[in-house]
């Protein structure tokens, strides 16, 4: 007896032996049902096939390929794709599916159907490797034709590789058309940051850091030819000064003479350049040029002055030597004057070089500085140029490769089957359910019968029925065979009343 739904290994015991037959029955039962179940359902057939990623025949040292995206998610984009209403209706109306339910459902449950029937199941990768791209997938479509099937899964497989091929050979097009728009807009700012360049040269010409040693050269050359350019100058102003004394000196001495009627005599000659000797030791040292010159004259004079002596000349002839000497002498002061304007010109031009260059050579450093940001951002646009030129041409290799199909690609290694037996109703895993479900059965039946038995099997039994407490119980006597059921297993339990 159940009490409170509690119940002891014992009575589960006791009604196991009693009715074990139930959940036999149950499991036979019920195994057989469902493999009659499996035998009554439609026949499934599966066609599969495997696919594997093929890698590039040409080396990705060589030509860098332009799709960056992970196949995972290349598949998991092209699987949506061809697994859409878009992707599938064809296929349903290219073979002829569900011929028999076209006009009674609509075509999103036999699109959803379809979908249901196919399984696309990426491999794993290989395990020790870097590369943890998936090396290809597998397709698998049960239905309930054979011949249905194996052409569903050709025709899954077929847009797998044409959407990849389609994909691939798009991604570089567009890669191409990307990169040749950006290569167009970095040519631009390349020739704009050059032209920067070239007209800030041109406008700093001589300020630039590379002729920093020129102007340093050009400098000592120019002071040196400053320098003498200025003794040049000084000298000829002394010559000048020299020849316009001794010219005025003679010409005194030439109108001395001619208001006197007779010529000049050597001997005022010769005191008009001792004169002068003196003037000039005066001033100059004894190795100045026009000290030896006037030396030189005097000794001459002094020679002239000897011959005289013996042989006087005429005065006619010593007034046209005087004159020939003024005239001599005016010649020299025309050149000095020519000398020393050549000469201060010179020195003007000298003068305004060394400040131009003493300009540069102060405005170098800004100038250094900002060359140096015009020539960072021209070398920054030119190596962007470069790159993107060097992108445009490995975009345009990899866009021939995916044309020729040399690229990345999907390749067949097991193509669509013909399935010979059907894959389903798996019949051993109905008949292992129908078992599992026939005992579950006969334990709920073996259950509500122990819920249902009220008969009395021990002492507690008696206690809560009689709610009288058991004074002692009889052992069970074993009856010698040959008696009665009943005798045989007698037992007698004495109460007692209040």
């Amino acid at each position: 007896m159940v009490h409170n739904g509690e119940f002891a290994i014992a009575d589960v015991k006791r009604v196991l032996r009693k009715h074990w037959w139930v959940i036999l029955a149950c499991a036979v039962s019920c195994g057989t049902l469902s493999v009659l179940v499996a035998t009554e359902l439609p026949k499934k057939y599966t066609s599969q096939t495997l696919l594997l990623v093929a890698k590039p025949t040409v080396p990705a040292d060589s030509v860098k390929p332009v799709v960056t995206e992970d196949l995972n998610q290349r598949l998991a984009s092209m699987k949506e794709q061809i697994l859409s209403r878009t992707g599938l209706e064809p296929v349903i109306g290219k073979l002829e599916l569900y011929h028999a339910e076209r006009g009674k459902l609509p075509m999103e449950d036999l699109i959803e159907r379809l979908r249901r029937a196919i399984e696309i199941s990426p491999l794993e990768a290989t395990p020790g490797t870097q590369d943890r791209s998936i090396p290809g997938f597998s397709v698998r479509v049960t239905f309930d034709n054979p011949r249905s099937a194996q052409q569903i899964c050709t025709e899954i497989t077929s847009m797998f590789m044409e959407q990849n091929a389609r994909a691939l050979e798009q991604q570089a097009v567009r890669t191409a058309l990307f990169l040749g728009q950006q290569l167009g807009e970095a040519k631009a700012k390349l020739d704009e940051q050059e032209a920067k360049l070239a007209q800030f040269k041109h406008k700093y010409t001589g300020s630039l850091p590379e002729q920093s040693q020129a102007n340093l050269s050009l400098l000592a050359t120019l002071n040196s030819q400053l320098e003498a350019n200025t003794q040049a100058l000084r000298q000829a102003r002394q010559d000048k000064a020299s020849n316009e004394s001794l010219l005025g000196q003679k010409e005194a001495s030439l109108k001395s003479s001619k208001r006197a009627g007779n010529p000049e005599t050597l001997a005022e000659q010769l005191r008009v350049q001792q004169d002068q000797l003196a003037t000039l030791e005066s001033r100059y040292t004894a190795e100045h040029p026009e000290v030896i010159k006037v030396k030189k004259q005097i000794t001459e004079l002094s020679k002239r002055m000897q011959e005289a002596n013996t042989d006087k000349p005429p005065a006619g002839s010593q007034a046209g030597l005087a004159s020939a000497q003024i005239q001599q002498l005016r010649a020299k002061l025309r050149q000095d004057e020519i000398k020393i304007a050549d000469l201060t010109k010179l020195q003007a031009q000298i003068q305004d070089q060394l400040r131009l260059l003493q300009q540069r050579m102060e405005t170098s450093p800004i100038v250094e500085q900002q060359l140096k940001e015009l020539t960072g951002n021209y070398q920054s646009a030119l190596d962007f140029y470069n790159d993107l030129l060097k992108k445009q041409q490995n975009s345009a290799t990899a866009k021939d490769l995916a044309h020729q199909q040399q690229g990345e690609q999907l390749r067949v290694v097991d193509p669509p089957n013909f399935p010979m037996k059907p894959s389903g109703p798996k019949i051993p895993y109905f008949v292992g359910g129908g078992l599992g479900g026939g005992i579950a059965l006969g334990v709920a039946i073996l259950y509500f019968l122990m819920v249902m038995d009220q008969t009395l099997h021990t002492e507690k039994d008696v206690e809560i029925y009689l709610k009288l407490p058991v004074l002692t119980s009889l052992p069970v006597l074993k009856i010698p065979s040959g008696r009665s059921e009943n005798q045989r297993h007698l037992k007698r339990s004495v109460v007692a009343g209040y």
